[in-house]
């Protein structure tokens, strides 16, 4: 291995090095001012907790049964993420199958994305009925849309000229998009898994606000459990 070749891996490893450490400073000096300012008084603990009292409450995890809380709430969100991913993904291929059809519910995909879902909560909870299948509904109502237009805008941005190869050579729709389009995407998919997942969790979290009596809406309940 060249002299260069090492110093451009030794920079890399640096880079990498730099990035985590400096990740870890921002949440250790983010969590001893929210200490700081909580025992302080500046900002009222009642309402904004402290990481103390968060780790004296994770300490009695077994008498306030966090465990459980924390087990629902991750089951509900991993099962709304997954269902969303894949009808998204599924819905996104459809559309890019027919590319009419995607210009036609173009402006209808963009008012329901704009809708606010947890509005809807009640007629959710009129539908499915009070309980973990509203949540999980609420979860894929939040995430469903925004998949289905990332992915969407990726399959429609795809390489025209590779396409157009591909065509020239007679492959089939299903080759393309297996060949070409999706193995193009990955990055989408990746950046769409990392955006699903947290919208996932805030459509549980807003559904377990409105029928739920367990999982992590005990984020409530975390900073007074130890009044």
């Amino acid at each position: 291995m060249s002299d260069e070749r090492k110093k451009y891996l030794r920079n890399i490893k640096i880079k990498k090095s730099l990035i985590f450490v400096s990740q870890i400073l921002i949440l250790i000096v983010f969590l001893g001012l929210w200490e700081y300012l909580a025992d302080k008084g500046i900002i009222d603990k009642f309402i904004t907790s402290s990481p103390s009292r968060i780790i004296k409450v994770f300490a009695n995890f077994n008498s306030n049964h966090l465990l459980e809380h924390i087990r629902v709430t991750v089951y509900e969100t991993l099962v709304g993420f997954t269902i969303g991913t894949i009808l998204g993904l599924i819905i996104a291929i459809l559309l890019w199958w027919s590319e009419t059809i995607a210009k036609i519910l173009d402006p209808y995909l963009v008012i329901l994305n704009s809708l606010p879902k947890v509005a809807l909560g009640p007629i959710i909870i009129v539908w499915v009925g009070a309980g973990t299948k509203a949540i999980i509904v609420m979860a894929v109502a939040i995430s469903l849309i925004v998949t289905i237009l990332d992915i969407l805008h990726g399959f429609l941005n795809t390489d025209k000229d590779l396409i157009k190869m591909a065509e020239t050579f007679n492959a089939k729709k299903i080759q393309i998009l297996t060949k070409i389009v999706i193995p193009a995407n990955k990055s989408t998919f990746i950046n769409s898994l990392k955006i699903n997942i947290g919208l996932s969790l805030v459509g549980v979290i807003s559904g377990e606000f409105l029928v739920s009596k367990a999982g992590l809406r005990i984020f409530n309940y975390l900073w007074r459990s130890n009044f």
